[in-house]
């Protein structure tokens, strides 16, 4: 089993603090869901658990262990895959060479995708913000990582790539959590774990059905 938290985690830009002494913990295999609009701190919650955004204050801890201050690449290393919502792909590189710099063998990630592979010698650049998720969650299927942190999976989705999406990130061996606005019609009856965020405290903790 594998856990991954944030215990009293405060983030400031500037003068401003986004997270206000936020406790997350996400245990896996399975799905944990970070909720809530605009500035409610889901963004900045991912990236300090991937280290691409420092603590002013708090912790960070992977399997009880501190990792605050290990740098975002090692914790790359070690098995977290970090999916942002924008820049999450190589706009200049061929569908192919995107997908290859996960894996050599790409097979799984088409067939998680098919409409992928007709894609394959496009530029990256050059697809349309629902391939461009699809491309940008391949890679991390492909990593086969310990933990994998999403932002708005499914944006630019449709209905239905949508769903497949999350039956994927729901079936992963590892520890997901995904950052979204709404919960996301295929969790509603699900036993996903959700935290709802406001401005950058927890206004609910539990399983998916218990929304309000």
């Amino acid at each position: 089993m594998t856990l991954i938290a944030l215990r009293g985690a405060r983030v400031r830009y500037g003068p401003l603090e986004a997270l206000h002494g936020l406790t997350v913990a996400a245990p896996g295999p399975g799905l944990t869901v970070l909720l809530g609009r605009n500035g409610s701190g889901r963004t900045t919650a991912l990236g300090a658990l991937a280290g691409t955004v420092p603590l002013s204050a708090g912790a960070v801890e992977w399997d009880g262990t501190d990792i605050t201050r290990l740098p975002a690449y090692e914790r790359a290393r070690r098995g977290l895959v970090l999916v942002p919502e924008r820049r999450a792909v190589f706009g200049s590189l061929t569908v192919r060479e995107n997908l290859e710099l996960a894996a050599r063998d790409v097979s799984p990630a088409l067939a998680a995708y098919p409409a992928l592979e007709p894609l394959l010698p496009r530029r990256a650049g050059t697809l349309s913000g629902g391939e461009q998720r699809m491309l940008a969650l391949s890679r991390a299927l492909l990593a086969r990582a310990r933990v994998v942190l999403v932002d708005e999976p499914t944006q630019g989705m449709s209905p239905a790539v949508a769903a497949r999406t999350y039956a994927l990130l729901s079936g992963l061996d590892a520890c997901v959590v995904v950052a979204e606005q709404r919960l996301p019609p295929a969790l509603r009856e699900a036993s996903a774990l959700v935290y709802a965020l406001r401005r950058g405290t927890v206004a609910f903790c539990g399983e998916a059905a218990e929304l309000p």
